[in-house]
C-alpha cells in the first residue's frame, strides 16, 4: 500500500536549501553542486525511522531485502543495520535474507525509458513464494519501478514492497508510490548519498542539488 504523504518529510527548496560552504563536503565538489538539500545526520536519523516502521509491519516470516544497485545501495547498506535492530509485528527480531538487483534507466540525467535487469532467470525464480522488499535509492517518474515490479510480478512472489529514501515530486511522475518513502524532494536531479550523475557523487555524503556547470563536467555527451 503506498505510504500516505503525512508519514513522510516534504523537502521545500525554499525551506531545504542549506549553503554548501556551512557543510563539509569534498574539495573536487565544490562547484559542482548549487545547495545541501538533505544534510547526511538527517538523512540517518530518517533511515532509522523508516526500519522501525518497515520492520513493525512484517510478521515472523523472513523477508529478502533486494538491494536495487548502483544508488540503493548506501541506503540498503545503513537501513539493514537499523532494521536488525527493530521489533516486528511480535515484538521480534526480523529474520532477513540480502539480495542484489542491477537496474538501469538513466543516460546523463534523463531517464532512457528502459529498464535492464541484472538477476538470472534461475535467480528470479528463486523469489517465488518469498516476501521481497526491494530498497531504491529514489524514485522519479515511476516508469523503472512500475516496470521492474510487473517483471517481478511474473515470478509469483508471495508479496513485494518498496522503500525509497527519496521520491521526486515531478510532473512526469505516472503516479507511482512506494510503501515507504523517506523524502518527498522538489523536481530537481539530485546526486550525493551514493545517488549519482553518471557515476559522478557518488562519494559526497549529503543529497545535494548539482549546478549547471557540474552537469557539463561530468556529462557524457
Amino acid at each position: 500500500m503506498p505510504m500516505d504523504p503525512s508519514q513522510w518529510i516534504d523537502v521545500k527548496e525554499d525551506k531545504f536549501k542549506y549553503q554548501v560552504d556551512h557543510f563539509v563536503i569534498p574539495g573536487h565538489y565544490t562547484d559542482d553542486v548549487e545547495s545541501i538539500l538533505i544534510p547526511h545526520g538527517l538523512i540517518m536519523d530518517r533511515i532509522s525511522k523508516l526500519a522501525q516502521i518497515i520492520a513493525s509491519e512484517y510478521d515472523s516470516e523472513r523477508i529478502v531485502v533486494c538491494c536495487v544497485l548502483k544508488g540503493g545501495h548506501q541506503f540498503f547498506s545503513d537501513l539493514i543495520t537499523y532494521m536488525k535492530k527493530a521489533l516486528n509485528k511480535q515484538g521480534k527480531t526480523l529474520p532477513m535474507t540480502l539480495e542484489f538487483i542491477r537496474v538501469k534507466s538513466y543516460e546523463n540525467d534523463k531517464s532512457t525509458g528502459n529498464v535492464q535487469v541484472s538477476m538470472s532467470e534461475k535467480e528470479l525464480q528463486e523469489l517465488k513464494g518469498k516476501n521481497l522488499l526491494l530498497v531504491e535509492d529514489i524514485i522519479d517518474t515511476g516508469n523503472t519501478m512500475r516496470k521492474l515490479l510487473g517483471t517481478l510480478a511474473k515470478y509469483e512472489p508471495k508479496s513485494v514492497k518498496v522503500a525509497s529514501l527519496l521520491l521526486k515530486k515531478t510532473p512526469l511522475s505516472c503516479g507511482y508510490v512506494p510503501d515507504y518513502v523517506g523524502f518527498a524532494i522538489p523536481d530537481l536531479f539530485v546526486v550525493g548519498y551514493c545517488l549519482d550523475y553518471n557515476d559522478i557523487f557518488r562519494d559526497l555524503d549529503h543529497i545535494c542539488a548539482i549546478s549547471e556547470s557540474g552537469k557539463t563536467k561530468y556529462s557524457t555527451e
